[in-house]
């Protein structure tokens, strides 16, 4: 009997049933998913290796922006709006003596529409301006948006045209860069190139010596002054940049009429070393009046118009 218990215990009872995993896993999951998509794959990392540069590149392009700029006091904020300066609010101190001045800059800044009028206590402008004397009156111009400097390329491309450019090394003046601008519209050409550094921007002051011409003109600005430069060699642009001791004169430069970055210095120092090192050709202006040099919007509007000349 006890041997009959031992062979009835050995016998295996009912089981708990797999609930048809085991038949599930035995099944197919479909076709291989490609390399590119499979987690850890080395083609996978080198695909998102891929996408974060395209990434970072996308990143690059982008000119960037400037501070947002306030104009302070009534002439000023006067002047900025009737120069069509681009502005988002213009701020009015409480109690303000109503002369002239403010009606004009209150009528300005409703016809042309789109900026906020605030109304804020002295204490609160002075803060604002950091004690400066705004007398009631505060215009608050936005960010510049910069172009990258290979965008002034590709426009000229687009209208199937050869480049014209305007490259400024080391001019501090917002005023000189307004009036480059300006010549660049005037004559065609096809954006204006600062450096990041050390350089004047697109202030209000530029905005309003442009003459309401940077609304259509783009100025772009490089990290690098010299490697923007090598780019636009690699290109197949011509870099010919303005020196007093230039070894060709202005009318012998037959490139004028293809395309051509026109590097133009400070008036003082003129062209950096680096920079005058990278052009392809220095050119000089004959000037029969024997001054020593010329500002850069003299200068630039010289030759953009010899280049105009010769493109008609």
């Amino acid at each position: 009997m006890a041997a009959n218990n031992r062979r009835m215990s050995g016998k295996k009872g009912a089981q708990v049933g797999s609930g048809g995993q085991r038949r599930r896993g035995l099944e197919g999951k479909g076709p291989t998913p490609p390399a590119e998509m499979r987690k850890g794959h080395a083609k996978q990392r080198a695909a998102q290796a891929k996408a974060r540069r395209a990434q970072g590149r996308t990143t690059q392009r982008r000119g960037g922006r400037s501070a947002s700029e306030l104009v302070v006091g009534r002439n000023p904020v006067v002047e900025a709006l009737r120069g069509g300066v681009p502005a988002s609010t213009l701020y009015v101190q409480q109690f303000i003596d109503n002369d002239e001045r403010v009606r004009e800059a209150l009528q300005l800044a409703a016809e042309r529409g789109g900026i906020n009028l605030m109304e804020a206590p002295r204490p609160e402008l002075d803060r604002m301006t950091n004690g400066l004397n705004h007398q009631g009156l505060v215009l608050q111009v936005p960010p510049y948006e910069y172009a990258h400097p290979e965008d002034l390329v590709a426009a000229a491309h687009d209208e199937g045209e050869d480049p014209l450019i305007v490259a400024l090394d080391g001019v501090t003046d917002p005023r000189n860069l307004g009036a480059v601008v300006r010549s660049v519209s005037a004559f065609g050409g096809h954006g204006v190139l600062v450096p990041e550094r050390r350089a004047a921007g697109m202030t209000a002051g530029a905005w309003k010596t442009s003459a309401g011409t940077a609304a259509r003109t783009p100025v772009a600005r490089a990290t690098n002054l010299t490697r923007a430069l090598e780019a636009y060699k690699k290109a197949g642009v011509l870099v010919a940049g303005l020196a007093a001791d230039g070894e060709a004169e202005l009318g012998d430069v037959e490139a004028l009429d293809g395309p051509v970055v026109i590097v133009v210095g400070s008036e003082g120092k003129g062209l950096s070393r680096l920079v005058g090192e990278t052009c392809d050709v220095r050119v000089r202006i004959p000037m029969p009046g024997g001054a020593e040099s010329l500002n850069a919007g003299v200068a630039a509007g010289i030759v953009l118009y010899e280049a105009a000349r010769r493109r008609s």
